[in-house]
């Protein structure tokens, strides 16, 4: 199973994120966008013109990970700004009484791949009524909001018991992981179903980037 590397742009030095998308797009398989509103998150990150001024120059898929209130407002401008990906937090919909298959169809309706994200405090059970709509699902190894945590290690069976619930319903619903991802633990991800490795400050933060995405793909 091939591994694809997201550097995670929220990691990445702003004045200069022309330079950066050089490399990334060189390096990289797709390119991860963490967008906050202060809401869901206590963080707030970036918004429309950067995802469309990165889109503008990327030639690797855009990955964008709502972690906001009511993604369904803002999913079909994501959409016209350039997304490949899109995932939103079944959590942050659940909690105000909304519908998580109608937001994963609204995101496919404009040809953009459609993803399910939980925070490791939710039960990954919660996803598998959902799994069907699902192009992939993206399972937390950190809270939401914050780069630079440390890797939470019960993600390895939550990622299992995730795999073998697509394994039973017959689905092609690909596994994401995002927060403190990088080569010492790729392979056990990689053991345990996961196929997208989100990246920040491991490769952002590598003395050479390209060769630490390499080495997350292949360790």
């Amino acid at each position: 199973m091939k591994r694809l590397v997201a550097p995670s742009l929220l990691s990445a030095d702003f004045l200069h994120l022309g330079q950066e998308m050089q490399w990334l797009n060189a390096s990289a398989d797709l390119l991860h966008l963490d967008v906050m509103d202060g809401t869901f998150v206590p963080n707030i990150s970036f918004g429309f013109p950067v995802v469309e001024a990165v889109a503008r120059v990327a030639t690797i898929p855009l990955d964008v990970h709502l972690m906001i209130v009511q993604p369904e407002r803002y999913v079909d401008r994501f959409a016209q700004a350039g997304a490949a990906m899109i995932s939103f937090h079944l959590e942050a919909v659940l909690a105000e009484g909304g519908d998580p298959a109608a937001i994963l169809r609204q995101i496919r309706s404009h040809g953009v791949k459609a993803g399910l994200a939980v925070n490791p405090d939710i039960p990954v059970e919660k996803l598998y009524p959902y799994l069907g709509e699902a192009d992939f699902v993206l399972v937390m190894s950190v809270f939401a909001g914050f780069g630079g945590q440390s890797f939470i290690l019960d993600t390895y069976e939550r990622v299992r018991r995730v795999r073998d619930e697509i394994r039973r319903q017959g689905l092609s619903c690909s596994i994401e992981v995002d927060g403190g991802v990088s080569s010492a633990n790729a392979r056990q991800l990689a053991e345990a179903g996961v196929e997208m490795f989100v990246a920040g400050s491991a490769v952002f933060k590598a003395s050479d980037p390209a060769a630490e995405i390499q080495a997350i793909r292949t360790k």
